[in-house]
């Protein structure tokens, strides 16, 4: 593919990534902002219960009212601004930067999928991306709603999650290159289906191997709460991904397909 090709993806692909990133902040303030609202109720019941006083003493001291307690802390930032300008801009950021990656991720896998299309071979490639980048890491560490976690693992947690993120790209990459080398033997098919359970086998090893992060949440927290936060930003992802595949696509088809009139020689090359 052309070098003028790569950098328009690009520029299509950060674009693209941009769009799906407001689609998802508006599923993510509709559905998952709630459930972040109810977690961080849940933990702030929870500590005022454990630093609830042992006795009282305040009423020899009228102005003892007015003072407050040594452990409170004022608040850096609003959650209203937390829940609105920072959700946006996270995720704003995340999809031009993941779309860039995934727009570079189709321009190597245009023309070498077989006889898919751009709208084909983008929805491919996000949903790569999207199984690799995101699903297989979830699967084993799992999202925990902020002010919820217990804060002596927070390193331990992160350094795991962005170790799965590169195992899992690492081998996905990896299977997908085999895959094309057993492709001339096997049928496209066929190295397509063993590319796909060599990653599988390779990521269950990765999850048997690598620890587990059960001391995430703490024990007393809500089951149904953590639940429906999980499944909430699974839902984000799946809709930032699907966005991006379907809005992509679009752009790619337009850069890409021959237009009326232009001979199939005159077609950038792929």
């Amino acid at each position: 593919m052309h070098a003028i090709s790569v950098r328009q993806l690009l520029v299509r692909g950060m674009l693209a990534g941009l769009l799906a990133g407001l689609i998802a902040f508006a599923f993510a303030y509709v559905v998952a902002e709630p459930s972040i609202d109810d977690a961080i109720a849940v933990e702030q019941a929870q500590s005022a219960a454990h630093a609830a006083p042992t006795g009282s003493h305040s009423g020899h001291h009228g102005g003892d009212a007015a003072v407050p307690a040594a452990d409170e802390e004022e608040e850096l930032v609003s959650r209203a601004v937390q829940s609105t300008f920072g959700l946006a801009t996270g995720l704003l950021v995340y999809g031009v930067a993941l779309g860039g990656i995934a727009s570079l991720a189709f321009a190597f896998a245009h023309g070498r999928t077989g006889r898919f299309g751009p709208r084909a071979t983008a929805a491919f490639t996000a949903a790569g991306v999207f199984v690799t980048v995101y699903l297989v890491p979830y699967l084993k560490y799992p999202a925990t709603p902020p002010a919820v976690g217990n804060p002596d693992t927070i390193g331990k947690r992160t350094t795991l999650f962005f170790l799965m993120i590169l195992l899992s790209v690492l081998v996905g990459v990896g299977c997908v290159v085999i895959g094309r080398r057993l492709a001339p033997r096997l049928g496209n098919w066929n190295a397509s289906v063993a590319a796909g359970a060599g990653f599988a086998v390779v990521m269950a090893v990765l999850f048997a191997v690598l620890p587990d992060n059960g001391d995430a949440v703490k024990d007393a927290f809500p089951a149904a709460v953590l639940w429906e936060f999980r499944m909430a930003s699974l839902g984000m992802q799946v809709v930032l991904w699907t966005g991006f595949g379907l809005i992509f696509g679009v752009f790619a088809e337009r850069l890409l397909a021959p237009r009326p009139g232009t001979s199939a020689a005159a077609a950038p090359a792929v």
